[in-house]
């Protein structure tokens, strides 16, 4: 496949798996690679990745638990969806299918339609600033806020689904009464840290639409190569 200006395809390194990055574009960090990793999967999986990017978090999902049955990724802006559509299209990955809305707009038709959604969504506050608005909206709660993003999992989700997503350690008590209030219980948490002995800058939470109470906190992990953001 040829690429155009600006783009790269590099080596997933699960699978033989490429995918295709812009120097121009938002280019994911370890954030999302932690969240494919958090996840759990099952047999026959109907995975929603939100936010989706360049595709990474479904698509190293999908790497890491090939037994999943077909991964859709939603994302906002035109040029990051169609890069991802030429990245499933470059691997061959005839059960992806690359859609591009807001999460607040997917159609009826995803109705209950997912057993799973992984999220990395924007999560710092404020404005833009001086940075460029296409890389900005997918660091910051501009386009879409958390309480947007799992109320679209609900709706999306079937009964005893999933949501994994990554959020700001400080957000913690946010994540959680946003998800429970959306009927999604978080069942499991882990914190990751920079360094051993400094304080949790980012944490992975997976919730059940409909699930019973009760939250198991999983070891930190240590994070070496930590951005500190999405």
């Amino acid at each position: 496949m040829e690429l155009r200006d600006g783009e790269v395809a590099e080596e997933l390194l699960l699978g033989k798996l490429k995918i295709i990055q812009n120097t121009r574009l938002y280019r994911f960090t370890s954030d999302s690679v932690l969240l494919s990793r958090f996840a759990t999967a099952k047999a026959r999986d109907d995975v929603a990745d939100f936010c989706a990017g360049s595709g990474i978090v479904g698509l190293h999902f999908y790497a890491l638990h090939p037994q999943v049955r077909r991964v859709t990724l939603f994302e906002m802006q035109p040029e990051l969806s169609e890069m991802s559509a030429r990245t499933v299209a470059l691997n061959g990955l005839t059960n992806f299918t690359a859609v591009c809305c807001r999460v607040q707009d997917i159609g009826r038709e995803y109705n209950e339609a997912f057993s799973l959604v992984l999220c990395n969504p924007p999560y710092e506050r404020g404005g833009f600033g001086n940075e460029e608005y296409k890389k900005a909206i997918c660091r910051k709660e501009i386009t879409v806020t958390l309480a947007e993003a799992v109320a679209a999992a609900a709706k999306c989700l079937k009964f005893g689904g999933r949501l994994a997503l990554c959020n700001r350690a400080d957000r913690l008590a946010e994540v959680l009464y946003t998800m429970k209030g959306a009927g999604i219980e978080p069942k499991r948490v882990q914190f990751v840290r920079g360094t051993a002995g400094a304080k949790p800058y980012l944490l992975l939470c997976e919730g059940v639409k409909g699930g019973k109470p009760g939250t198991e906190l999983l070891e930190d992990i240590v994070n070496t190569k930590a951005e500190g953001a999405t």
